[in-house]
């Protein structure tokens, strides 16, 4: 989702302002400088310090709390530790740091008490967490939603500065100020938890109906003006043909992966054991992820692709993988 992200941002920015990239993918680095040459100044860099040192406003997109940590936390290449660095170097100018991936909520927070603890910076820095929903199909379309976590303290200041940015990407009406830092990612986690249930609901419904011999168009429009309308079914339908551009008429790819589907809902259900509120939903379809991703017909593919697995089978029951 990050390249075609930052496309966009390149695009919106206009061609008085540089765009300093960094990815671990050298080959996309040097492909994404080389589609962009009309749109204004890009250059590669190569860690998060270098980064934080030379921009006002540093933007991540990263895959786990692992590289979140390694981002921003390491003394000789994070982000962090550029921000001192021109901190020291008598720079006066507000950072704004935005991480955009769908991150743990334990260590989004604390990553923005790092953030704070970092005295000679925290005046002049402002970490939020802006995770996003819509998928590389919103991504690609400028149509992501965000969800932004902010300090009360300069949200005024700070968040129309956010929203400057991330309009450039998404939805200017998809923009939402959710509260502290961490409340983007609660939000996300539960919006992420919901749709990763509904995509197993709406295989489920729809393989009846396929069964049951009913024209799945016509099914899938009866459904969409009617009480089970939803993102999946409107979306990203599972049911091969229904959506031409959809990830299911493509062999399941360019969609959102089945395992990343099956990451979110387990954040979810963390989220849940930690505020102590009961579940029951998210157990049976993390047993029914599991065992889709065990197949290697499956492995990789969009997380609708659980329909296929459905379709297919010839029973009724799931095993524990």
């Amino acid at each position: 989702m990050g390249y075609p992200m930052a496309k966009n941002l390149r695009s919106g920015l206009g061609r008085e302002t540089r765009l300093l990239i960094c990815d671990v993918n050298s080959e996309a680095l040097s492909r994404f400088r080389a589609e962009t040459v009309a749109e204004g100044p890009v250059k590669i860099i190569n860690n998060g310090y270098e980064a934080a040192k030379a921009a006002d406003v540093v933007i991540t997109m990263l895959p786990g709390s692992d590289a979140v940590k390694a981002v921003y936390l390491d003394q000789k290449t994070g982000v962090f530790a550029g921000a001192a660095a021109a901190a020291r170097g008598g720079l006066s100018q507000r950072k704004l740091i935005m991480e955009c991936g769908t991150i743990e909520i334990d260590t989004i927070l604390s990553v923005a008490r790092d953030s704070q603890e970092l005295t000679d910076v925290a005046d002049i820095l402002t970490f939020v967490d802006a995770p996003v929903s819509g998928g590389p199909m919103g991504a690609e379309a400028v149509t992501l939603t965000f969800m932004v976590g902010c300090p009360p303290a300069v949200s005024k200041q700070v968040f129309p500065i956010v929203r400057s940015h991330l309009q450039l990407m998404g939805n200017p009406e998809g923009i939402f100020l959710c509260g502290d830092v961490g409340a983007g990612t609660g939000f996300k986690i539960i919006n992420n938890y919901l749709s990763a249930i509904t995509s197993l609901a709406d295989a489920e419904a729809l393989n009846i109906g396929v069964k049951a011999g009913l024209d799945p168009k016509l099914l899938t429009e009866v459904v969409n003006v009617s009480g089970g309308q939803c993102w999946v079914t409107s979306k990203a339908n599972p049911l091969p043909g229904v959506q031409p551009d959809g990830p299911s008429s493509r062999g399941y790819e360019g969609g959102f992966r089945i395992e990343l589907c099956a990451k979110v809902l387990s954040m979810g259900s963390r989220l849940a054991e930690m505020v102590g509120a009961r579940t029951v939903l998210d157990g049976p379809t993390l047993m029914a992820f599991g065992e889709v991703m065990a197949d290697q017909r499956y492995m990789g593919k969009d997380a609708r692709v659980v329909y296929k697995w459905m379709n297919e089978r010839t029973d009724n029951t799931v095993r524990r993988v």
